[in-house]
């Protein structure tokens, strides 16, 4: 089997990855990374892990790191991944990164949304911007995988196919996406916004304007589309512990239909295997909703058309710790490894939740 180990592994993404490598059958996961739990037992800090492992968290020694393992997933916080990521390319180990610190293509780009020079500009070259479903190729050869942002890769599934079809126009000047966030997207780290008795039923706009995913949406639009896209998003804080609607607004010229939209989506997704086409007639669940996504690595994606507005309301929903972080990530190092993409994260979605 091909060892496999988790750096920065004490976070919600970081315990996710671990439980589904424990899981996972075709990997053998060697090591978990925490500087702050470094000798305490993995289920001591994720206690939905106590029975299915025994294993204890080593500290972020490089040396070792590179002798325990043949790939990487590494889910540092922003900003602190990017001295250990150089050392660990340069070692020769395949690397798949949860983090910001290598999803933008150009450098200059960091400066805008995450307010600092990168430091590495030759090593984020080389980093794949990782969507199997936009990208499987080019993941598949590639060593060094840069996995999106939670909002970004579900604004950009929802999105994908409308920018890459050629059948008709669209506004690439004026694109909404209105992001709605489970409380578990701001991390395990307690502050006043996320105390339970401030977090429980609100629904916050906690980023209006300048949200860090906005650059990862454009990019990956502008290269889908081949010319360059502006998106304004706005983002906000909800009452669910996992998940992530975002509810994007695309603007289009002419005339279309239902059926035209129907097969530019089918086109892009129909053999997918983790996105889901939702627009019903019948039932509660008619449009994505990421009640029916808790647990899976499923991204739902609908759409409606407003003929009146000549607007395309393009809808995507998931959980925001799977195909939003570690389901997506794990999938990557699939392809990665020349394994069936699906292996160890193809499961049903919890319900109810």
């Amino acid at each position: 089997m091909v060892r496999v180990g988790v750096v920065g592994a004490s976070g919600y993404a970081g315990g996710e990855l671990v439980r589904l490598l424990l899981k996972h059958g075709k990997v053998d996961l060697t090591f978990a990374t925490s500087r702050k739990n470094a000798g305490e037992y993995l289920f001591r800090v994720h206690p939905n892990l106590r029975g299915m492992t025994e294993m204890q968290f080593i500290d972020n020694d490089v040396s070792k790191i590179t002798e325990m393992a043949d790939l990487v997933l590494t889910a540092m916080p922003h900003g602190k991944s990017l001295g250990m990521i150089s050392q660990l390319a340069a070692s020769g180990l395949k690397v798949v990164d949860l983090s910001a610190d290598f999803r933008l293509k150009n450098a200059a780009d960091y400066e805008t949304w995450y307010g600092f020079k990168h430091p590495d500009p030759e090593l984020l070259a080389k980093f794949v911007y990782a969507i199997p479903e936009l990208n499987r190729d080019e993941i598949a050869k590639t060593s060094l995988a840069a996995s999106p942002g939670c909002m970004a890769i579900t604004s950009i599934l929802a999105m994908a196919p409308l920018f890459k079809q050629k059948e008709f126009p669209v506004d690439r000047n004026h694109v909404v996406v209105d992001a709605k966030i489970a409380s578990s997207g701001a991390g395990g780290k307690p502050s006043l916004s996320t105390h339970f008795s401030e977090r429980y039923g609100v629904i916050r706009p906690y980023k209006p304007v300048g949200h860090r995913h906005t650059g990862e949406i454009e990019q990956q639009l502008s290269w889908l589309g081949e010319s360059k896209v502006t998106v304004s998003m706005s983002a906000h804080a909800i009452n669910m512990v996992r998940g992530i609607l975002s509810t994007c607004h695309v603007f289009y010229e002419g005339d279309i239909q239902n059926s035209t939209l129907w097969k530019i989506y089918r086109a892009q997704y129909g053999d997918e295997p983790f996105i889901r086409m939702i627009k019903d007639r019948k039932g509660p669940f008619r449009l994505p909703d990421p009640k029916v996504v808790i647990g899976s690595n499923f991204c739902d994606v609908g759409f409606e058309l407003d003929e009146r507005g000549h607007r395309i309301v393009a809808i995507g929903a998931i959980d925001n710790l799977l195909k939003g972080a570690a389901g997506n990530a794990v999938q990557v190092m699939n392809l990665m490894l020349g394994l069936d993409e699906k292996q160890g994260i193809y499961d049903a979605p919890l319900h109810p939740v």
